[in-house]
């Protein structure tokens, strides 16, 4: 039976408030499953199960699937969609209020996988950023121009915090662009899939926290120089921050924007160093 027969069967309406647009092109989904590395051995968590398409093809390779889904109404749409996929789990929660390290302490070494509603995609991909342990990577469908903003090169329009807390942690890339008339209900806008390796690139800190703080500074006001923003937003004379920022090796009149994710890595390192940032 297709997917729109078991939705149909079973009286499904799309909800706009949950963002629900269903991709089932099988050539698009087996292509999600190998940008995502997933190999016999992989656990996979998904966030967004939908009618179960990418679950399902998840699950043709994976170890095990997770999938949590918060329309609970989806409930036989994907027991018919993944009646033979034994290892394919579906859980209905909300994803964002669930504990994401006691899930960890679950699956312990997990990827990422999936077609994220829109209007979740920066908190949740954040979350992984900012809080997983055990995650190797992400591997997300999302809106073109919010693929650009995490993939983006410094001192580029799309530039910016997100960016910045996504190199820390791993490399970033776009592995295909999809038009939105793969997308049943079709959205007003076009997707990318962007894949974000934590196994690969990245790096360290002397505090993480430092590092956001740093970050958040950088780009606190564009318009402004990195002198400025330091003195706003930390509560420093203009002598101290041209001479922290010239300890770092700034160009004296830079903005935040033109600093790299490494180069703000070295200056929340002298920031927390010296004890502007505790």
């Amino acid at each position: 039976m297709e997917w729109k027969e078991i939705l149909k069967l079973y009286g499904f309406a799309f909800k706009k408030q949950w963002g629900q647009n269903f991709l089932t092109d099988g050539n698009l989904l087996s292509a999600i499953v190998q940008d995502a590395g997933v190999t016999s051995e992989t656990t996979v968590l998904e966030i967004g199960a939908g009618a179960g398409a990418l679950t399902r093809a998840l699950a043709q390779t994976a170890k095990r699937v997770i999938s949590y889904e918060i329309d609970k109404s989806l409930e036989p749409v994907l027991r018919e969609t993944l009646r033979d996929c034994p290892n394919a789990e579906v859980v209905f929660e909300d994803f964002q209020k669930v504990s994401l390290s006691a899930l960890e302490h679950k699956l312990k070494r997990y990827t990422v996988a999936a077609n994220l509603p829109y209007y979740v995609t920066t908190p949740i991909v954040m979350r992984f950023v900012e809080q997983a342990k055990e995650c190797d990577g992400l591997t997300v469908m999302v809106q073109e121009e919010v693929a650009k903003r995490f993939c983006a090169e410094a001192d580029t329009e799309d530039y910016g915090a997100v960016t910045a807390a996504i190199a820390r942690r791993g490399v970033c890339k776009i592995t295909r662009r999809v038009g939105r008339e793969l997308f049943t209900p079709r959205p007003n806008v076009d997707s990318a899939v962007v894949t974000i390796d934590f196994t690969a690139g990245g790096f360290a800190v002397a505090s993480e926290r430092a590092y956001r703080e740093t970050v958040r500074c950088a780009f606190l006001n564009r318009r402004k120089t990195l002198e400025n923003n330091l003195m706003n937003l930390f509560r420093l004379p203009r002598e101290r921050a041209k001479a922290l920022l010239a300890e770092a090796g700034v160009k004296e009149g830079a903005r935040g924007e033109t600093l790299s994710p490494e180069r703000l890595g070295a200056l929340s390192d002298l920031l927390f160093g010296q004890g502007v940032i505790k």
